[in-house]
């Protein structure tokens, strides 16, 4: 017992775990909205004060235009990180999403008429929200960690996302079962529920520390000392120096970086922006947006009843959270390539598995089988893809334009990638209700094709980012102009297509091919010491 009590005062005193813990939990607002969603769209009390049919296109709509406001909410609260500071934009952003939390429990509540708008208003103000915590956090929370450990941290912040899901989802199927879809209270307090994100987390924003490459931008070298040491204790002195160095040279490159710069042909920062652009919508393509909003829809297909594909949907989170325990294991150890690469190739056998299980499913009494087979081979599948995709690519995506822009345009970068997200979730969302009822099961044949693109283009163009430093990163593109192509293969002898990995014979000094280090060996480096 006192060695655990020793572990929570050293894990509440130590700055770089409060930042882990305070960004997994900020980010754990985006999964909540997803699991709240899927089953208040189902609710009939919900569709009545919205004066809306199930089947209506507008259901679709109040979902994907919360996607819209995280889009704008990316740029103004990422505007506010570099003007103010990341500290500040995140409570900002925190303050949103609890006002767009409250305006939505409030939609109807009493009253009919206009709920529908009031519920359009909630769901906007809490996407500007939400938007601002999906730009601002992945870029205050890498800029904190070390080199070797970025994509540790940003992979335990988006397993708490799932655990986000999980809790909002089995809250909705606790007071759903409890009192039924006819209840209005059966929405709207999981909406509620929601509110103990937001205000918790903005009374804990004062105890976090400023960003030190927020600071040395902005000419507050001694702030920046203060803060390394408060972070890094006596190391926060030789982190100051490096810090400094790394500063100095992109001094070199330009001062200001603005969104027109960032998606011009030519301009330094337009190739690392195509990468981020093309990874939001590969990870769009994979239909991972689509499933965890339209969970219960997607085992119905399967052939299950209502009831039993609401508590499939609940085991499919569950699952779903414990694998991500693999992502943050693996992401530092393969690689951000190797993940992504592999992710797509599981997807897309998963789905094509899926197509052929639930046109089984369906078609089972002409065929003469029990429908109850494919269905349960289908449910499988879907529960290893569901693994797959939080493995390879739910955390990936957003840790990659962490780390291939300088300082100037980090910000800028993540929130083009906040934006890109938004816009192409909110196609997907929109689409998926339509394509269910046009196309059956064959919509899982349109995502194993997506998926498979997704992963060729990967595979072609992105850059391993993972084991380098903010500045080797940003090499690979000045190394990419130069030798006039995209390719990985085609720049640097096709360096950054490998992982790279502290060499332990070497006392972690040099970096190596990380297949020279067994991968059993750098996922041991990555659980955590106990001394």
């Amino acid at each position: 017992m006192a060695f655990l009590i020793d572990q929570i005062r050293a894990a509440w005193t130590d700055k770089q775990t409060n930042v882990v813990m305070f960004s997994a939990t900020a980010i754990a607002l985006y999964g909540y909205d997803q699991g709240m969603m899927s089953m208040i769209n189902t609710n009939h009390d919900y569709l009545s004060t919205m004066n809306i049919a199930s089947t209506s296109p507008l259901v679709g709509i109040i979902v994907s235009v919360y996607y819209l406001g995280c889009a704008v909410g990316a740029v103004l609260f990422s505007k506010l990180a570099d003007r103010y500071g990341r500290k500040k934009s995140i409570f900002l952003s925190l303050a949103s999403a609890a006002l767009g939390n409250l305006i939505m429990f409030l939609a109807g509540l009493g009253y009919r008429r206009g709920a529908i708008g009031v519920m359009f208003i909630g769901r906007v103000v809490m996407g500007l929200g939400v938007g601002g915590i999906d730009s601002v956090i992945p870029t205050y929370s890498s800029e904190l960690s070390d080199d070797d450990a970025r994509g540790k941290a940003l992979a335990q912040e988006f397993q708490s996302n799932i655990f986000g899901l999980v809790m909002a989802f089995a809250i909705n199927l606790a007071v759903t079962r409890a009192l039924g879809k006819e209840n209005q209270w059966a929405w709207r307090i999981p909406i509620v529920v929601m509110q103990v994100y937001p205000v918790l987390l903005m009374g804990f924003v004062e105890r976090l520390p400023e960003s030190p490459r927020w600071f040395v931008y902005n000419g507050r070298e001694e702030d920046a000392k203060e803060a390394l040491k408060d972070i890094y204790g006596d190391e926060g002195d030789d982190k100051f120096e490096e810090l400094m160095s790394a500063h100095e040279k992109e001094r070199e490159n330009g001062d200001s970086v603005s969104y027109l710069d960032m998606v011009t042909p030519g301009h330094a920062q337009f190739h690392p922006t195509v990468i981020v652009i093309m990874g939001q919508i590969n990870q769009a393509l994979t239909g991972y947006g689509a499933v965890s909003v339209y969970g219960p829809q997607i085992f119905e297909l399967l052939g299950f009843s209502i009831f039993m594909s609401e508590d499939l949907t609940l085991a499919n989170y569950i699952s779903y959270f414990g694998l991500m325990t693999f992502a943050w294991l693996l992401i530092d150890a393969m690689g951000r390539r190797k993940l992504l690469i592999n992710g797509s190739i599981f997807l897309t056998s998963c789905f094509l598995a899926m197509a052929i299980c639930g046109g089984l499913a369906i078609h089972a009494n002409q065929l003469h089988i029990p429908g109850i087979i494919p269905g349960i081979i289908g449910t499988i599948t879907l529960f290893i893809a569901t693994g797959s995709f939080g493995i390879g690519w739910l955390a990936t995506v957003w840790l990659v334009p962490t780390e291939i822009y300088p300082t100037t345009a980090r910000a800028q970068g993540t929130a083009i990638s906040v934006i890109v997200w938004g816009i192409a979730n909110f196609a997907i969302t929109l689409l998926t209700p339509i394509m269910f009822n046009n196309l059956s099961y064959f919509i899982f044949l349109v995502f194993a094709v997506t998926n498979a693109i997704a992963g060729v283009w990967t595979w072609i163009y992105l850059p391993e980012s993972g084991g380098r430093s903010f500045e080797d990163n940003q090499q690979f593109f000045i190394e990419a102009k130069e030798a006039g192509s995209w390719r990985v293969t085609k720049v640097c002898g096709g360096e950054f297509g490998i992982m790279k990995y502290p060499d332990p014979e070497q006392n972690g000094e040099v970096l190596v091919d990380a297949e020279r280090v067994p991968l059993l060996r750098r996922v041991e480096d990555q659980l955590p010491s106990i001394e």
